[in-house]
């Protein structure tokens, strides 16, 4: 099992475990989180829910080697990174956060991280780009010109200054992001259902009103990315544990 599910009350706690690989995602780890994330949104005893990697690491986004599958009909990539959210859904990050990690992260309602945990968008170190969101919500949910440096460079944000810039609700020691995203649940779930769930729907609908040009925009850079020999390049490297040899073909 790729996705542990857990409950305590009206709180849902979705945890990945697939720490040999960082908790990178293959095709079964996102049919798993997209089948247990549907049932989360079809219960209707369940209020909040929570993604985590446990201790170790968050998700190391997409595993090269076997690749994430395709995007499921409700979740998209990766099971969650474009789906539409109906309930509270926050990320508890601990380690890396990296690439489709840190996508899946900001596709959640809000992120607690501990110290320890970083995030990050490699894509361009293997020719890639973010193709899972990051190109338009890493913007929204920081600094522009924090976002471009991110996104062009592929370098590491800590989560002491993710804190500062407002990315980061909550900031706790190693080991406590998902106590302290469970806290934050509760009391999520203690409060009014109804108003809480058209909250949410109605900052979802004002703060992804562009969404459709975002997603149609990464497309296109996805398309032309993937479809250089530089990305083949930049994967082979990788997977070779070398320097890529960069032609910009």
């Amino acid at each position: 099992m790729t996705v542990r599910v857990d409950r305590r009350g009206p709180v849902a706690t979705f945890t990945f475990d697939r720490l040999t690989k960082r908790n990178a995602f293959d095709a079964a780890m996102t049919a798993a989180l997209d089948s247990a994330l549907n049932d989360f949104e079809d219960d209707d005893s369940l209020r909040v829910g929570i993604i985590t990697g446990g201790t170790e690491a968050f998700s190391a986004g997409t595993d090269v080697v076997s690749w994430a599958g395709e995007p499921t009909p409700r979740g998209g990539p990766y099971g969650v990174a474009g789906r539409t959210i109906t309930k509270p859904l926050i990320a508890a990050v601990e380690g890396i956060a990296a690439g489709g990690g840190f996508e899946i992260a900001l596709s959640a309602t809000m992120i607690v991280a501990s110290t320890a945990s970083t995030f990050s968008f490699p894509e361009v170190k293997l020719g890639l780009i973010a193709e899972c969101g990051g190109l338009f919500r890493g913007p929204r949910a920081l600094p522009l010109n924090v976002a471009r440096e991110l996104l062009l460079t592929g370098g590491t944000l800590s989560a002491t200054r993710a804190y500062a810039l407002g990315l980061v609700n909550r900031l706790t020691v190693p080991g406590e992001a998902l106590s302290e995203a469970l806290e934050l649940a509760t009391s999520i779930a203690t409060v009014a259902p109804i108003a809480v769930r058209q909250t949410l729907e109605a900052l979802e609908a004002l703060h992804c009103a562009d969404d459709e040009i975002g997603w149609n925009a990464t497309d296109r850079a996805k398309e032309a990315a993937r479809g250089s020999a530089d990305a083949l390049e930049g994967v082979a490297a990788f997977k070779e544990r070398r320097s890529p040899r960069w032609t910009g073909r």
